[in-house]
């Protein structure tokens, strides 16, 4: 059944990757069993998300070797997905969104929230936007429907895609660019100063980043880094090189910085940070 579905995304060009599942009792098929701190939902791939396929022979070779794996979709390709995980989270969301939630895909998750499918923004994957709503964007996934919960319930349909999906709405938008930097017509008197200093904090907040939240934290300080790359106001070589350090001092691996780095950084570059000011050092 995790085949077919697995199949049924790719054709639909939704990379695909197969993720630990767990077993009756709740605990994960990795190395670590019930000692795993996220049972049934890491990769199974050596180099995790960035293997992520839609080629069929690939995917039906994948499932023959793991019959049971879950399935996992790759976000910030086709769609962007509102993770709730909370009824705190919908209620803020609604709240957010003044009642008018797009009707779009919708995915009722193993512990009880919910995945809402939008268009891809090209931002990366933000943690907490609000408390019970996380983003995943560039350089995330998700688990799909049929995959299993370490509760025992499947990820399940509420609404499956039709023809398209809706654009996120710009509270929403709004909200998951965030405030990082300072608002669009507001004088950064020393912005060379301010980008070094961006950089030192964002470094330190990757390296500091607790686990569970790593990759997002490496994915949204490169996504605000590369603002700065695209403005000129930071080299990108410098910029990859504070930020593969931290990531590896917080215990991510060379492969998961490279791939988390790589989507943030570009995503960034391409919406440039503006100053209308000028260095004065």
């Amino acid at each position: 059944m995790s085949l077919m579905a697995a199949l049924s995304y790719a054709r639909h060009g939704i990379p695909v990757l197969p993720v630990h599942a767990p077993d009756q009792g709740g605990a994960c098929s990795c190395d670590k069993g019930v000692r795993c701190d996220r049972p049934g939902k890491h990769p199974l791939l050596r180099h995790g998300l960035t293997d992520a396929s839609t080629d069929t022979d690939q995917i039906r070779l994948w499932w023959t070797h793991w019959p049971r794996a879950n399935v996992g979709l790759r976000t910030g390709v086709m769609m962007d997905v509102a993770d709730v995980d909370s009824a705190e989270g919908w209620h803020g969301l609604r709240h957010l969104l003044h009642d008018e939630v797009p009707a779009g895909p919708r995915v009722r998750t193993g512990r009880g929230g919910l995945h809402l499918w939008f268009r891809p923004t090209g931002f990366g994957n933000r943690v907490r936007l609000l408390p019970g709503l996380d983003w995943r964007g560039a350089g995330g996934y998700v688990l799909a429907p049929p995959s299993r919960h370490a509760s025992g319930v499947d990820y399940s349909w509420i609404r499956r895609p039709t023809s398209g999906l809706p654009a996120g709405p710009p509270a929403l938008l709004a909200l998951i660019e965030g405030p990082a930097l300072p608002p669009a017509g507001r004088r950064v008197t020393h912005p060379i100063r301010y980008a070094e200093t961006a950089l030192e904090s964002e470094s330190d907040k990757v390296a500091h980043a607790p686990v569970g939240a790593r990759n997002d934290t490496l994915n949204r300080s490169a996504f605000i880094l590369g603002r700065l790359v695209g403005a000129g106001l930071l080299d990108e070589a410098a910029v990859w090189h504070a930020l593969t350090a931290a990531g590896l001092w917080a215990g991510l691996s060379h492969a998961e910085i490279r791939g988390t780095l790589r989507s943030g950084l570009t995503a960034g570059i391409r919406q440039p940070f503006a100053s209308s000011g000028r260095d004065a050092a």
